[in-house]
């Protein structure tokens, strides 16, 4: 059934994610399903105490959950309809991996490929030596896409 495809768009720090995230709410609207947000962060080292930790541990929380809630706006006023909201720690690679174990609505993974220079880690990971783990498709839509291009292939 269409409602149940989720659309996973991978949230990081790169201008293509833009581009993945407004493929997918333009495949969720003209399609039907719902989009996921997954935020990594980055975990925090050893400190010497634990309390400074502890402490900028909340704060990479705080800013995803920011990140994502301006996002999730975005999405809503593309699809009419909220995201998931996932927020995830550690190697991205196994937390992209994990969530779609842990959640079978995901359908799709979506990222942008970068718009100079090659391959970032996650999609060469996910294209090489992780790629007989996913459980399924893969749409890598090319990072210079512009919304009008966008619109014509969604």
């Amino acid at each position: 059934m269409p409602q149940d495809r989720v659309f996973l768009v991978v949230v990081d720090d790169s201008p293509e994610r833009a581009v993945a995230l407004r493929y997918a709410c333009l495949r969720v609207r003209k399609s039907g399903g719902r989009v996921a947000l997954l935020r990594i962060t980055e975990p925090v080292g050893l400190q010497e105490w634990a309390g400074v930790g502890a402490l900028m541990q909340e704060e990479r929380r705080q800013e995803a959950e920011q990140l994502l809630s301006a996002l999730a706006a975005q999405v809503q006023e593309i699809t009419g309809g909220m995201p998931f909201l996932l927020i995830r720690e550690g190697d991205p690679v196994e937390e992209v991996l994990s969530v779609l174990v842990e959640d079978p609505r995901i359908s799709i993974l979506v990222l942008a490929t970068a718009t100079e220079g090659g391959p970032g880690p996650l999609i060469s990971a996910l294209t090489g030596r992780a790629a007989g783990r996913l459980r399924c498709p893969m749409t890598l839509v090319p990072g210079t896409m512009d919304d009008a291009a966008l619109d014509r292939v969604t």
